[in-house]
């Protein structure tokens, strides 16, 4: 019986666990895995607490909400895969370097479909001496809809992730002001499963972390292009120069990770962040959050 994999919603900087499977790495462990579509970001959380799925891929906040909320939560992560923030600020660049004071004088408008990306940004700008919350901007528009808004000139700045920034480049809309990844490492993107299913299938999930870092060191050993073929079916309306172009900035950037271990570093900045922008109401403890025995196989 196959392990039910679940991804968390369609996105580039998901590539590697796209890759994992259509490259067959799973396979060559011999490892049977289903991996089943989602319709919207957290989807999988509900069915991992019924057991209609057995592990799904998402951020690690999910999996720290659900403790600072019920402190005998089962969610767990294991295997990081995306260790830095996948983010950008996308605009016009002016005759000065670009700081994020800027926004104040700036048509900003922030990512509304997830909540990590102006979690993480309004920590960088607390980091810099700015109230995040003296900041205007536009705060529940989508990205499809702040790019148009871009293009257009009605705002002066958005915030997203690839394909928006290689899109932008080529459309001559904007250009990138500020990536996010350049902070440091900050948990992005891990599997997630009930404390349950990690007993239960601690084997299978050792060998898809085991399948995941062969992933990644043939991901950091290969070009972008050869990436962006093995994913372009699960991005159909992504034209494939625009793909590579995106999977080759995440790679150059370091996006995804050299080992399966959760860095403790990129965790706390999370917690951090979550923290001070009142999305958890107490610091997260990486003990609670990650599973041990199967965190750096």
């Amino acid at each position: 019986m196959p392990i039910r994999l679940m991804e968390n919603f369609r996105a580039i900087f998901y590539a590697p666990y796209y890759a994992t499977h259509a490259l067959g790495f799973y396979k060559r462990e011999g490892l049977d895995v289903e991996l089943m579509t989602s319709d919207a970001p957290g989807d999988a959380v509900p069915k991992l607490l019924d057991g209609s799925v057995d592990v799904t891929w998402g951020g690690p906040m999910r999996v720290m909400r659900a403790h600072d909320q019920d402190r005998h939560s089962p969610l767990v992560n294991f295997c990081e895969v995306v260790s830095h923030d996948p983010f950008f600020l996308i605009g016009r660049k002016g005759e000065q370097p670009f700081r994020l004071a800027d926004l104040h004088n700036k048509r900003f408008a922030s990512v509304s479909e997830v909540p990590t990306p102006w979690m993480c940004l309004q920590q960088d700008l607390r980091d810099e001496g700015i109230d995040p919350s003296t900041l205007p901007r536009f705060s529940d528009r989508a990205m499809t809809r702040n790019y148009h808004a871009l293009q257009a000139g009605d705002i002066d700045v958005m915030q997203a992730f690839e394909p928006f920034v290689s899109m932008a480049e080529k459309d001559k809309a904007g250009d990138i002001l500020y990536a996010a990844s350049t902070r440091g490492p900050t948990a992005y993107t891990a599997f997630i499963a009930t404390r349950e299913a990690c007993a239960k299938y601690r084997d299978e999930f050792a060998t898809m972390t085991r399948a995941t870092a062969k992933m990644l060191a043939w991901l950091y050993a290969n070009p972008a292009e050869k990436l962006a073929e093995g994913v372009a079916s699960f991005f159909p309306d992504v034209p494939l120069d625009i793909l590579t172009a995106s999977l080759r900035r995440y790679k150059d950037a370091g996006l995804w990770s050299r080992e399966t271990r959760m860095i403790p570093q990129g965790f706390a900045r999370l917690g951090q962040s979550l923290h001070s922008g009142g999305f958890i109401a107490r610091p997260p403890s990486y003990d609670e959050c990650v599973e041990p025995t199967l965190n750096g196989i």
